[in-house]
């Protein structure tokens, strides 16, 4: 599987080819990446080179610690960079903000009614794209509006699904 990392602003193409091997923007690399202990420590060996690693999980990303740098890592497979990328990454904490279909798919379900207060990360909507389920979260707290489908609705990319105000 591949994903794109990016770390303080630069982006890299990691594919997994297997637990010893993996490929960093075209580079393949021998890996052994083992916990160690209940500690947020990490002992990676990498082509024969030992490194300590510390990796503390963030809202949206990683913070990650080695040879005494800190580091602010995304890393994402492809079908979530895309969803985001068509879902917006900007938004703001007033005003109406208004959940788009980040491809077209099918409403499988909202688990939130018209009206109710939501926080950020709560599930808004379960949409199917690609013989796939996908969690559609709300990106600001607010209160569910005009919710404009329903489940069972064949929906199509950008196409408004709800609303949060």
């Amino acid at each position: 599987m591949k994903y794109v990392t990016t770390i303080n602003d630069r982006e890299f193409i990691v594919e997994i080819i297997d637990e010893k091997h993996v490929v960093v923007d075209g580079v393949a690399y021998e890996v052994d990446f083992e916990p160690v202990g209940d500690q947020p420590v990490f002992s990676l060996l990498l082509d024969g080179q030992s490194f300590e690693a510390h990796v503390y999980p963030e809202e949206e990303g990683w913070q990650v610690r080695l040879h005494g740098v800190l580091y602010s890592a995304l890393v994402e497979d492809e079908r979530e960079r895309r969803l985001r990328a068509a879902m917006g990454s900007r938004v703001t904490d007033h005003g109406e903000y208004h959940l788009r279909s980040p491809m077209p798919g099918l409403v499988v379900s909202i688990p939130v009614p018209d009206g109710q207060a939501i926080e950020k990360g709560d599930v808004l909507l379960i949409w199917e794209s690609m013989k796939m389920q996908n969690e559609l979260r709300s990106p600001r707290a607010g209160a569910v509006a005009r919710i404009r489908v329903q489940p069972g609705d064949s929906v199509e990319q950008k196409q408004t699904l709800l609303s949060v105000v």
